[in-house]
């Protein structure tokens, strides 16, 4: 990786990392524990945690920020109305990375992303 360039390239361009990631934090979102790879766990955490952050603004541009990287409404909504009101007091620390081993196919480090509670 290049001097000055932060995060993972994760072997895809940009379209499609974000395709991804958008993906991870819906599923996130929705089941509020996720299973994957530690690479792609520590990444999407950022991008769940900024999710987060934003939509505890709760103001009119909050909003459309969070509805461009969640395009499904269902995710959106359910990100205002249950996951956020949990989250009032904190500062930060919205999810976790629990390591689980190796994956058998192949030994890629695998990782549970959940949302603490």
């Amino acid at each position: 990786m290049a001097l000055g360039q932060k995060g993972r390239r994760l072997g895809r361009d940009t379209g499609a990392r974000l395709a991804l990631f958008r993906g991870l934090v819906s599923a996130l979102i929705v089941e509020e524990r996720i299973a994957t790879t530690a690479s792609k766990a520590k990444e999407a955490k950022k991008v769940a945690d900024r999710l987060i952050d934003l939509a505890l603004r709760n103001d009119l541009h909050a909003r459309r920020q969070v509805a461009k990287l969640v395009p499904d409404r269902a995710v959106a909504k359910r990100l205002f109305a249950t996951i956020v009101p949990r989250y009032q007091k904190g500062r930060g620390g919205y999810t976790r990375i629990i390591r689980t081993g190796l994956r058998r196919g192949d030994a890629a480090p695998m990782a549970l992303l959940e949302l603490v509670k």
